[in-house]
């Protein structure tokens, strides 16, 4: 007799369990191939699994509510319709076994064990829930906490995020960080007359998302905003030379991010303090060089795919990486993996024909660069016989950075150091 273990799987790099959170059969059900077996939720994603084989299914090992590591057996599907006698490997998976720690400190238990009810309606895992009840938060303080997880869930990383905060002697500014929206440092919420022709959109879930974050961000970082003028016609003429035969060779269009791309990752590598994070009263020096580009989707929202290891590409690796996670951003079929792990963003301005703006800071980074629209504009250039005025090509480099660790001098030099980058672009390059 044939038998298929069905296994957990891996949805992301970071991810190490998930939470199942329905059953869509029961024991006894038989299957075809693609039919959906359960749905689960993880910190980034919620997903529904799908049946690999067609069978009867014969064991479930888990129930919902339970959290499950990756690669653990969840269920077995016999392949002929008798009962299937539990595999190896899934006899391990009932054994009982010490429950694990959370950060040293928290141990799960089972979520029938956990009782918090939240008014606000809003979902938590088995473990967020646990955390809570082990630590005495209530559930208005867990409502407070600002979720960074699908649907602005609660992760792991939040609840204990929090708790690091409030056993540091820092309860205010915590909770002025985890404040959703509408209740920001305890301010009322501002009251909208709504005239008779006015509409109500409610917001969806990733406007929602980027609301909170938003927020969060400006109340949990000083923010200051440097602006610097760069003169890049070397790029445009070199651009415009080698398009062609770019887009014939490689498929795609060679835009200015990898360009610009490029330019941020040498920076970075010359000042690494501005490639970083922070925790409590200590900075995390990223080892990585890991460049998020915003992306406008056709919903009107932004997403912010990431370039892993960007200082080890050249513009072509840049352009072929960052024109596969665009179109994946636009169709909606980016991994969580694409979308963790930024520690520098870049936000292109100048696609909307913006000179300048001011940008947001994506926590937990310490920076962020907006590239504005490339114009023609008269200036003076100096000569061997005397300045003359010249048509040149130029751009407005504006860099929002965190005062708390990045100084008015760091940033200054940094945003500096990219426009230099920008303009000793050799004309010649060959790729």
């Amino acid at each position: 007799m044939s038998q298929f273990d069905v296994i957990m799987p891996k949805l992301g790099e970071s991810i190490t369990e998930a939470t199942i959170t329905k059953w869509f059969k029961k024991e006894g059900d038989v299957v075809e191939e693609d039919d959906v077996l359960l749905e689960i939720a993880t910190d980034k994603v919620d997903s529904e699994i799908p049946s690999p084989v067609e069978g009867k299914i014969s064991k479930i090992l888990y129930k919902e509510g339970d959290v499950v590591q990756v690669g653990k057996v969840i269920a077995i599907i016999s392949l002929n319709g008798e009962a299937a006698i539990p595999s190896e490997s899934a006899k391990e998976e009932t054994k009982e076994s010490p429950p694990q720690q959370v950060a040293k400190t928290v141990s799960a238990v089972p979520a029938a064990e956990v009782s918090i009810k939240s008014e606000s309606g809003r979902f938590y895992s088995p473990l967020v829930k646990t955390i809570a009840k082990q630590e005495n938060i209530s559930v208005q303080e867990l409502d407070s906490i600002v979720g960074t997880g699908q649907n602005s869930r609660v992760t792991k990383n939040d609840i204990l995020g929090y708790l690091q905060n409030r056993k540091i002697g820092e309860p205010k500014a915590s909770v002025l960080q985890s404040k959703p929206l509408t209740e920001v440092a305890d301010k009322p919420k501002i009251p909208v007359s709504i005239g008779a022709q006015d509409e109500i959109v409610e917001m969806d879930r990733m406007r929602r998302l980027i609301a909170d974050h938003m927020v969060m961000s400006k109340h949990t970082a000083p923010h200051v905003t440097g602006f610097v003028e760069a003169d890049v016609t070397n790029i445009v003429l070199w651009r415009n030379k080698i398009k062609d035969e770019f887009q014939k060779r490689e498929k795609i269009n060679l835009t200015y991010m990898p360009i610009f791309l490029e330019a941020v990752a040498k920076a970075l590598k010359d000042f690494p303090q501005v490639n970083s994070s922070v925790d409590g009263y200590n900075i995390i020096l990223r080892k990585n060089i890991n460049l998020g580009v915003a992306v406008a989707l056709p919903t009107g929202n932004l997403i912010v795919p990431v370039i892993k290891n960007a200082d080890n590409l050249n513009v072509t690796g840049l352009a072929k990486e960052m024109n596969k996670l665009a179109d994946a951003a636009r169709n909606n079929k980016l991994s969580p993996d694409d979308i963790q792990g930024g520690t520098f963003t870049i936000s292109n301005f100048g696609s909307f024909k913006n000179s300048f703006g001011t940008p947001i800071i994506n926590q937990p980074q310490v920076a962020i660069l907006a590239t504005g629209n490339i114009e023609k504009k008269p200036a003076v250039i100096e000569t061997p016989t005397g300045d003359v005025i010249a048509i040149r090509h130029k751009m407005f480099l504006a860099l929002s950075y965190d005062h708390r660790v990045v100084d008015g001098a760091l940033g200054g030099m940094f945003l500096r150091k990219i426009a230099d980058y920008l303009e000793e672009f050799d004309i010649n390059r060959v790729i």
